[in-house]
């Protein structure tokens, strides 16, 4: 695996639900007219019914089960002491973009690190639009035969080789910036696990870079939002990538905010604010109006850590192209278009449905403008705002862009049930973004890191699979091949 900028391949590791009862897509029932036979036991391929002693069997282990697709415990069971039945609660969970497949099928392979068993969907949701309309076109007949170590999922960051880091990542994905105060420790240090073990970065968002992170320098982006919370000189000395973030997707034009519930003693000592406070972000830097205001920006982090790669994190407007290309000229290394579908629980609907341009639509129109000016070879396009699976990213590199940020896939791998909870006192009842401490001590960062670790290498083997049926042998093959797509089976042709 050398060829995917990787030391080595991480290791995958069993990551269990935190919780004694997994939520499940069906229930199993067993009557008294069993006998203890174990025949259910015998014929169930995924290990779902487990007999403790000669006369009783534990609890199944519903989440594994596949339902109809499969079914051999209930046609076989000489008493017919057994029914599955879809589990009534499949339908309060997630939404049409996160389906509950979607949600249990990630769980699955954050803990496993496989593909998730027959009869949970792992690649589309239900919201009939964007990437889910979306698909792969497979050819017939792969033009060359590859094999998976022939195969590389590395992209470089650093398009200008200029003086500054020459960084390439072992996956075109890294995890997106969600600030202490926004999720708690064990978030964070869980994504920062995963980051470096799979040769990639995590991004630290707008509440200054805790210290707990300074073992994992060489993988975390520090964010500079216009709040400038937790900004200083010592933490842009100490990392490779910097990045500006001017807007977000989830809610451009309305910036960054924290609640004063969520913002503890330890948050406040961090962003350098009273706590108890509520914390706002403004939108926009109003140091920042022009092309050559943004590279004063650009030149006041080289001029601190010359050897940094500059990320600058936008919202999707209908002009972002000529923001991406304003960024270029800035002398940034990476654009990071950010568009609608993002955002966590705590952004309004009425921005999340209404304001930025949906991501699918951004990608070819930045990309097409930055190839049309002759800088698109330049410039790494990195793209985020609702990226869910393996098939997304393949699907938003295909569309034009480098690589991709994801957020809300990391939380869903850390068992986040989508309740959009996220932004009140006590946040998250599953103590993921919380900063209550009788919440975040659900979990510890050798679990999350391990469920995202997990996660990576499923999503790593989906894009070796996908490659290898295109029969290309670098990810960076597939950037702008919109010919590998289709719209419901209608061909898109370079547009």
């Amino acid at each position: 695996m050398s060829n995917n900028n990787l030391e080595s391949v991480p290791g995958v590791a069993p990551a269990p639900s935190r919780y004694r009862n997994q939520i499940s897509k069906y229930i199993i029932y067993r009557n008294d007219r069993c006998i203890n036979c174990s025949k259910c036991v015998e014929v169930c391929k995924a290990g779902v019914h487990q007999q403790i002693g000669a006369s009783s069997f534990s609890r199944p282990q519903e989440h594994k089960c596949i339902g109809v697709s499969c079914n051999a415990c209930v046609d076989q069971c000489p008493e017919k002491a057994l029914t599955v039945i879809i589990n009534p609660m499949i339908e309060m969970l997630g939404d049409y973009r996160w389906t509950s497949d979607l949600i249990l099928s990630t769980w699955y392979q954050a803990e496993t690190g496989k593909l998730p068993p027959d009869g949970l969907e792992y690649c589309i949701g239900n919201s009939g639009g964007g990437f889910d309309r979306l698909r792969i076109k497979f050819p017939e007949n792969p033009p060359i035969e590859l094999k998976s170590d022939e195969i590389s999922t590395s992209i470089p960051l650093n398009r200008r080789n200029d003086n500054a880091h020459r960084v390439e990542i072992g996956l075109p994905v890294y995890g997106g910036g969600m600030s202490y105060g926004s999720v708690g420790l064990s978030t964070i240090l869980g994504k920062a696990r995963a980051a470096k073990a799979w040769n990639t970065f995590t991004c630290t968002g707008e509440g200054g870079y805790h210290a707990t992170l300074y073992p994992y320098d060489d993988h975390v982006i520090t964010q500079v939002a216009t709040g400038l919370f937790g900004v200083r000189e010592d933490t842009i000395k100490r990392v490779k990538i910097v990045e500006f973030k001017y807007a977000q997707g989830a809610k451009p034009g309305l910036g960054g905010h924290l609640l004063g519930d969520k913002n503890t003693p330890d948050v406040a000592a961090m962003r350098e604010a009273v706590a108890g406070t509520a914390l706002f972000s403004p939108f926009p830097f109003h140091s920042v109006y022009s092309v050559e205001d943004h590279k004063k920006h650009v030149d006041w982090i080289k001029a601190m850590n010359p050897k940094a790669l500059v990320s600058v994190k936008v919202s999707t407007p209908t002009d972002v192209d000529m923001v991406a290309i304003g960024s270029y000229y800035a002398e940034a290394h990476i654009i990071h278009i950010d568009g609608s579908y993002g955002g966590t629980g705590a952004a309004p609907n009425i921005a999340k449905k209404n304001i930025a341009m949906p991501i699918e639509y951004a990608i070819p129109k930045v990309h097409n403008f930055l190839k049309a000016e002759g800088v698109r070879d330049k410039i790494t396009l990195i793209a985020s705002g609702g990226i869910r699976t393996a098939h997304d990213v393949v699907k938003a590199i295909a569309l034009g862009a480098d690589g991709v940020v994801i957020g809300t896939a990391e939380m869903v791998a850390l068992e986040c049930v989508r309740c959009a909870n996220c932004e009140s006192g006590r946040g998250c009842p599953r103590g993921i973004a919380t900063t209550d401490r009788e919440l975040t001590h659900q979990f510890d960062p050798e679990w999350s890191g391990q469920r995202l670790i997990n996660l990576l290498s499923s999503w790593h083997d989906q894009f070796v699979d996908i490659l290898k049926k295109l029969g290309m042998k670098s990810v960076q093959e597939l950037v702008g091949r919109h010919d590998c797509l289709e719209y419901e089976g209608v061909a898109i042709h370079g547009k």
